[in-house]
């Protein structure tokens, strides 16, 4: 049986030196965005979980790494993070996710759930109020139409 290939991005601190880069790539493939600020490597391993794992360790401290993520979702819709905090901010982590009963990584996993929901509900209240706005100078079918021109004519906040 083979293993898997899984594709993680990794969010960098700061841009990588040319020679950074290059000793970088010497050890995994990987491939650098413009600014080689973010990197997206190819790693075997039997689960995205392990994957990340594997890649912190094969890493082992060389680039300056603030988070490595999953590039693509799982079944689930979900994205993987690995995160790495220093040893104080650890301490702090540990003794919340101990007040609230929880081991550390589903603290963290349940409060990024919370904040992702409370930023799309916060969203959706934002655009509904703009829209109301909208609705108090114009028509329901006019400004239809004025979102589908613009829809039409941009791809999300770049031009097409």
């Amino acid at each position: 049986m083979t293993m898997p290939h899984h594709a993680l991005d990794i969010t960098l601190t700061r841009a990588l030196t040319p020679a950074e880069l290059h000793q970088a790539a010497r050890t995994m493939p990987l491939a650098a965005n413009h600014d080689a600020t973010r990197l997206l490597a190819l790693v075997r391993a039997k689960t995205p979980d392990k994957a990340l794992n594997r890649l912190r360790h094969q890493t082992g401290g060389r680039l300056p790494i603030d988070v490595i993520t999953t590039h693509y979702p799982d079944p689930h819709g979900q994205i993987l993070l690995n995160v790495t905090f220093s040893p104080a901010a650890y301490t702090a982590l540990e003794a919340a996710a101990e007040g609230a009963r929880r081991p550390p990584h589903l603290f963290v996993q349940e409060a990024v759930h919370r904040a992702l929901a409370r930023h799309a509900s916060e969203e959706a209240d934002r655009l509904d109020r703009a829209l109301q706005h909208l609705l108090t100078g114009t028509t329901p079918p006019h400004l239809l139409a004025a979102v589908g021109r613009v829809l039409t004519h941009t791809c999300g906040a770049v031009p097409c």
